[in-house]
């Protein structure tokens, strides 16, 4: 029986979708959802982003911005648990997302975990590095929920 179901999110429409999934599956099944967003440094190419249109230049440096992006994310999701009610927790990490999200379905015992994909074709998917590819093509034994765009 599933008690956990891990589900991933970066604020897309297909990650709304794939977690609105989950939480109907959570529901069913008396399980609680774990909210998951991994924070990527590896491409980082400026410390600073515009953080909206002013006649001032107000920057704040991408990793601040990226972790409270993440929490954005994941509180959005718990609110939604939260009216469904379905028990939750958020994590937020940072680094390769791929390894990240196998080592916390691992740590945390999800006996799913569910995520969207946006439908990339296989050569993009590989030139772009798909994270939803590569938790399918992760060694891990946990089942794997793709909720497609």
């Amino acid at each position: 029986m599933i008690s956990k179901i891990l589900v991933t999110t970066d604020g897309s429409k297909t990650a709304l979708k794939a977690a609105t999934k989950a939480i109907g599956l959570a529901k069913q099944l008396h399980a609680s959802i774990i909210i998951m967003c991994v924070v990527d440094k590896r491409f980082m190419v400026s410390r600073t982003v515009l953080i909206k249109p002013s006649s001032r230049y107000v920057t704040e440096s991408i990793e601040d911005y990226q972790q409270e992006s993440a929490e954005r994310y994941t509180r959005e999701l718990k609110k939604l648990c939260g009216k469904k009610g379905v028990s939750s927790r958020t994590v937020i990490k940072q680094g390769h997302p791929v390894e990240e999200i196998a080592k916390e379905a691992e740590k945390s015992k999800a006996g799913l975990i569910v995520m969207g994909s946006h439908g990339q074709s296989a050569l993009a998917a590989a030139a772009l590095g798909s994270v939803t590819y590569g938790v399918i093509h992760k060694d891990t034994k946990i089942p794997i929920l793709v909720v497609k765009k």
